[in-house]
């Protein structure tokens, strides 16, 4: 299984992907026939297939939620907004990285002791939180972090449980490595683009950009998926199941899966024994749905892995619904030429 440490360990939200783009290079560069990054910083990496008579083209994304420096109060603390979709619920008390220098700091609030009930059961607002630097004053803080630096989650790459992940960044770091096994190990069936697109987490950018570029027959997105598989949780509520396999999105906020495509995938993963499942609702979103319109459209199919805690610091992944994931992409990029 592909080092998912070191991409989970990387820190690239939103608009700032260089780190992990970095390592995506370093891996692939021997097993491409060619690569170019683009204007927007998309990887778009192309392997020639047995025949080029269509595209397939796989899309991962690079970047992860973050938050941004908006300024600096007098008394040396950080005022943050979010880079894509963060819950308020998760901010207090966590630790983060600020900026290249790598600062850290911490997600401050009011301690219990000096809250009323009334704050104590309500939900602080992030515009209402700052982040400690260890500054004492405005002109310390200046020197370490500055209006518009980045902000990510300090947390630690695990492996725990019963064959479980935890860690930063699951989502998509998890469908970066899936696409990078693509590349070193498939014999692709159509001439291959794995597109490792930039800023999905803010509205899908850079794939629609790179979609444009490609122009594929076929695309396939690699993501993690909600996971809300508690004991406390309604069942239609759960959505997927984490240890039960590669997810189908048949339907997405803004993508509907290729009816043929999907069921060639589900043909694939029956014959091959790969186990996978269906999600359960049609919330949330991914690149397929901005992949699926560009330049004359595409047929799209999104897989992926249940992913509990999705845009928190503790993201967590079973390995065999990894595992699963990356079998099923290889085994599509190979025999998509098989499809009806």
């Amino acid at each position: 299984m592909y080092n998912l440490k070191k991409l989970t360990d990387a820190f690239s939200p939103s608009g700032f992907e260089d780190e992990v783009r970095d390592i995506v290079l370093s891996e692939i560069t021997p097993f491409c026939d060619s690569i170019k990054v683009d204007k927007m910083g998309n990887i778009i990496a192309f392997k020639k297939g047995r025949s080029s008579e269509k595209k397939f083209m796989a899309d991962a994304h690079m970047d992860e939620v973050g938050l941004i420096v908006t300024g600096i109060t007098e008394q040396g603390r950080l005022k943050f907004d979010e880079i894509g979709g963060i819950d308020d619920r998760i901010l207090p008390g966590k630790r983060v990285i600020v900026g290249n220098k790598r600062v850290p700091g911490v997600i401050a609030v009011s301690p219990i002791h000096l809250s009323s009930r009334q704050e104590r059961e309500t939900v602080t607002k992030m515009h209402d939180m700052l982040i400690d630097i260890g500054a004492n004053t405005k002109k310390e803080a200046e020197m370490l972090a500055e209006k518009g630096d980045y902000i990510c989650f300090e947390s630690d790459y695990e492996e725990f449980g019963q064959g479980f992940i935890k860690a930063k960044a699951l989502d998509d770091r998890l469908g970066v490595a899936v696409l990078i096994e693509m590349l070193k190990t498939a014999v692709p069936a159509y001439d291959f683009y794995a597109v490792f697109s930039v800023q999905e987490e803010i509205g899908c950018r850079g794939a629609a950009v790179a979609a444009e570029q490609v122009k594929p027959d076929y695309a396939l997105i690699v993501e993690g998926t909600i996971c809300a598989d508690s004991s406390k949780t309604p069942r239609h509520l759960t959505v997927t199941d984490a240890g039960k396999g590669a997810v189908f999105s048949v339907m997405e906020r803004s993508s509907l899966a290729n009816r043929d495509f999907l069921n060639f995938a589900k043909t694939l993963a029956e014959k091959n024994k790969i186990p996978f499942q269906y999600k359960r609702t049609g919330s949330g979103g991914n690149d397929a749905g901005r992949i699926q319109i560009a330049s004359n459209g595409c047929k799209t199919l999104a897989i992926a892995a249940p992913c509990r805690y999705l845009h928190s610091p503790g993201c967590v992944i079973s390995k065999k619904d990894f595992k699963a994931v990356r079998s099923l992409a290889i085994l599509i990029c190979e025999r998509i030429d098989e499809i009806c």
